[in-house]
C-alpha cells in the first residue's frame, strides 16, 4: 500500500503526459460457466483509482485450462466490459497469453500496438516508429525450433522452488540458445545425494544419483547454510573425477575448494568457518566488509574488479583475453589466502584475484575439460543475445562446442560480454502472422523441465 500511495503522489507531481500506468490483471474463467470474468479486474482498477491512480493501459492474462491460444485470447465481450467499466479505450486493452517461450512477449505486444498506446499516453506521437525487432524475432523463432538437448544437473539447497535460482536458469537459457541446444535442467536436492538419505529414503537417493550421472554438465549455485553441503561436495567430486563440465558459483566455488582439499590434499576435515567455527582446517573463512558481530552491512556486495593472473586460462579466453573484468558479488565467506599456495601446488589454479591478490575470484582445473568456480555471480549480467561468458563456456563444454566458442570469444563489448552475432534464421521460416502465432497454434506441453 505505501508503494501505491507513493506512486500516486509521483504521478500527481509529474503531471499528465509524463506518466503511463500499465495495470496487469488476471481475467479468470469459471470452468462451470466457461465465461471470462472481468469483475476482479474492475474491482482492482476501482481500488487503484481510490488511491489516486488511473491505469492508462490494461494488460490482461486469461486462460481456460486449455493449451490452445484461442481459449486464452480476451474475447470482444470481455474487452467491451473492461473498456466500459474501467474507462479505458479498447485499443489500450492488451491480451497476454501463454507463448512457446518468453521471448515472444515483445512480439505479441508489438503486434497489438502496445507501443503506440504508450506513445499516445506520453504525448510522443511525433517519435512513433515501428519497433525494430527482426533480430529478436529470429531469436524467438530459433528458440522454438531447438531440438538437440543439453542436460544440466543443478545441485542446490532450494531446488523445490526453482524461482530461487531464476537468474541462474535464465543465464543457462541464454547460453543454450547461443549454442543451438534445447536446455533440460534436472533439479537435484543436494541432501538427496548424501549417505543419510540412502538410509532414510533409498528411492530419492537413487533418483538423485541417476540424474547426476546422466547430466552433461553439473552446476552448483550460490547459497547459505550447511544443509546439503556434503551432497554438493559429492557432486563436485563426481564432476572432477569423471571430467564432467562443472560450474560453481559463490558457495559452489567454495565447495569446490573444500572438495579439492579433502580429496586431493588429503585434508579430511577441510571445511568453511560458515559450517564449523572451530575447524582446524579453515579453507574458507569469513572475510567481510564490516563487523563480525552485525549481520547488516557485512556482505561484499556490488560490482567488483577481478584481475586475470594469466590469459591462457579458459575463463580469460571466454572474456576475450582481457586483463580484468567487473562482476557483481554477494557473499560473506571467501577462500582462505593462507592455503592458496598449497592448493595451487596441488593443481588448482586461481586464475582471477582482486587488486590486492588476497581475494580469490576464479578457480580452475587446467587439465579438466571445464572446471570453473567463481566467487562472483556471472548470471546477473547475462542477457538474451549476450550470454554470460562463463555460462556460455559451461554449456559449450557440455555439448562439445567449447573449442569453437573459445575461438570467437576475442570479440567482446565494453562490459566484457560477448558480441554474439544475430542468430541466423533457420531455413524453416514461419510464415504465420502475427509473429506470436495465430489462435489455432497449440502450445507445447511442458513440466517446467525444458526451455
Amino acid at each position: 500500500m505505501p508503494f501505491i500511495q507513493a506512486l500516486g503522489q509521483f504521478s500527481y507531481k509529474v503531471g499528465a503526459g509524463n506518466f503511463c500506468l500499465v495495470h496487469v490483471s488476471l481475467v479468470p474463467v469459471l470452468n462451470c460457466v466457461g465465461e471470462q470474468k472481468t469483475k476482479p479486474t474492475q474491482h482492482s482498477v476501482r481500488g487503484l483509482r481510490g488511491q489516486g491512480l488511473a491505469p492508462h493501459i490494461l494488460a490482461c492474462r486469461s486462460t481456460m485450462g486449455s493449451n490452445t491460444i484461442a481459449s486464452q485470447v480476451l474475447d470482444e465481450a470481455a474487452k467491451g466490459k473492461l473498456s466500459q467499466f474501467c474507462l479505458i479505450p479498447g485499443e489500450n486493452i492488451i491480451t497476454l497469453y501463454d507463448v512457446p517461450n518468453i521471448w515472444h512477449i515483445p512480439l505479441l505486444l508489438r503486434d497489438q500496438k502496445a507501443h503506440e498506446a504508450i506513445f499516445k499516453v506520453l504525448n510522443l506521437n511525433c517519435v512513433i516508429k515501428e519497433p525494430r525487432l527482426d533480430e529478436w524475432t529470429n531469436r524467438a523463432e530459433a528458440c522454438d525450433l531447438l531440438h538437440e538437448p543439453v542436460r544440466i544437473a543443478l545441485v542446490g539447497k532450494y531446488t523445490e522452488l526453482s524461482d530461487a535460482y531464476l537468474s541462474v536458469l535464465k543465464a543457462l537459457v541464454h547460453a543454450s540458445v547461443d549454442c543451438r541446444k534445447k536446455l533440460f535442467v534436472d533439479w537435484i536436492p543436494a541432501s538427496n545425494l548424501e549417505d543419510a538419505t540412502a538410509k532414510e529414503n533409498p528411492d530419492a537417493y537413487k533418483a538423485a544419483w541417476k540424474l547426476l550421472k546422466g547430466a552433461e554438465g553439473i552446476l552448483v549455485p550460490g547459497g547459505f547454510g550447511d544443509r546439503g553441503v556434503q551432497g554438493k561436495i559429492l557432486a563436485v567430486k563426481y564432476a572432477r573425477e569423471n571430467r564432467i563440465p562443472f560450474l560453481g558459483i559463490c558457495l559452489g566455488m567454495q565447495i569446490a575448494v573444500v572438495e579439492f582439499a579433502r580429496s586431493v590434499l588429503g585434508v579430511k576435515d577441510a571445511t568453511s568457518t560458515e559450517f564449523d567455527l572451530n575447524t582446524k582446517s579453515p579453507y574458507v573463512i569469513f572475510m567481510p566488509e564490516g563487523s563480525k558481530t552485525h549481520m547488516g552491512g557485512t556482505m561484499r556486495l556490488g560490482s567488483r574488479r577481478t584481475y586475470f593472473q594469466t590469459k591462457e586460462c579458459k575463463s580469460a579466453k571466454l572474456y576475450g583475453c582481457r586483463s580484468f573484468i567487473d562482476e557483481r558479488h554477494r557473499h560473506r565467506y571467501e577462500v582462505n589466502p593462507d592455503f592458496v599456495s598449497r592448493l595451487e601446488n596441488a593443481g588448482l589454479s586461481f586464475t582471477g584475484k582482486d587488486e590486492t591478490g588476497q581475494r580469490m575470484e576464479i578457480a580452475e582445473l587446467p587439465n579438466h575439460p571445464y572446471f570453473v568456480g567463481v566467487q562472483f555471480h556471472p548470471e546477473f549480467k547475462s542477457r538474451p543475445g549476450k550470454p554470460s561468458p562463463l555460462f556460455l563456456g559451461f554449456i559449450a563444454a557440455a555439448c562439445g562446442q567449447l573449442d569453437v566458442v573459445l575461438q570467437r570469444c576475442s570479440n567482446v563489448d565494453s562490459n566484457g560480454l560477448l558480441k554474439v552475432p544475430p542468430i541466423k534464421t533457420y531455413q524453416k521460416k514461419s510464415s504465420l502472422k502475427p509473429s506470436y502465432r495465430p489462435p489455432e497454434y497449440v502450445l507445447e506441453s511442458v513440466k517446467g523441465l525444458n526451455f
